[in-house]
């Protein structure tokens, strides 16, 4: 699954990369599945060339982009997903990796802080600021995550059924994580590569840095947000 908004670049990148005979040796059928958030380049020009699911979102930001593709994915039948961004930072070849660990855990975090960062890759301000909001979350919740705002994901149809989220920005991977450990999901982290970005960044530094630490606080107060009380779940927006 890959969250795009303006990644006509960085896609056609990720789909040269993507690693579909190694797949198929392992037993798996791989779909691609590319969530819209309203791209205005040629972002689904690459995502039709490559024969890819391409999805119009109709929320704005990544949490909403996010939380679509969850919902489809549970009426899809399918087994296990694979999310990562789709800027060109994220190595698909890396794929694999993320389902031989499926077999043993509900959840794969990609780990770029104890992986190979690239030169330039990350800012110092992002590179602090990420270990920080990572420390903080395993301070907070008691369960180690190696890098809290990741966007290199793998879950298997259970942990996607049971994860409750609402967010709809870039604070979405730090509710994945609190939700993960509300429902005693296993998580399991690994080192992976991460490379400069092509294309605009979207991130802001330290506004979404805020949001994200205000979530956490959130859902370390109030578990389970209220969508999911009130029996919604993680559903998209329409």
């Amino acid at each position: 699954m890959l969250p795009t908004l303006d990644e006509a670049k960085g896609l056609e990148v990720v789909a040269d990369n993507i690693p579909r005979e190694k797949m198929k040796e392992m037993g798996w059928d791989c779909q691609v599945w590319v969530i819209d958030g309203g791209s205005t380049d040629e972002t689904k020009s690459v995502s039709k060339q490559n024969e890819f699911h391409f999805i119009p979102q109709q929320g704005k930001g990544k949490g909403a982009a996010m939380r679509l593709g969850f919902t489809k994915f549970l009426e899809s039948g399918n087994d296990a997903l694979v999310m990562l961004d789709s800027d060109g930072t994220y190595d698909a070849k890396e794929i694999p990796k993320f389902l031989e660990k499926l077999a043993a855990h509900d959840v794969v975090v990609g780990d770029r802080l104890n992986g190979d960062i690239d030169p330039n890759a990350m800012t110092r301000l992002n590179y602090f600021g990420n270990h920080i909001l990572t420390w903080l979350a395993t301070g907070m919740y008691g369960i180690t995550i190696n890098d809290l705002c990741s966007g290199y994901w793998g879950f298997t149809k259970k942990a996607i059924s049971r994860m409750k989220l609402n967010s709809m920005k870039f604070e979405i991977e730090a509710e994945m994580y609190t939700s993960c450990v509300n429902e005693e999901l296993g998580i399991k982290n690994i080192p992976i590569r991460y490379s400069a970005r092509l294309g605009q960044a979207k991130l802001g530094s330290v506004s979404d840095g805020w949001r994200i630490l205000r979530k956490l606080f959130v859902r370390r107060i109030f578990g389970t947000p209220i969508e999911a009380k009130i029996g919604k779940g993680n559903l998209d927006i329409d």
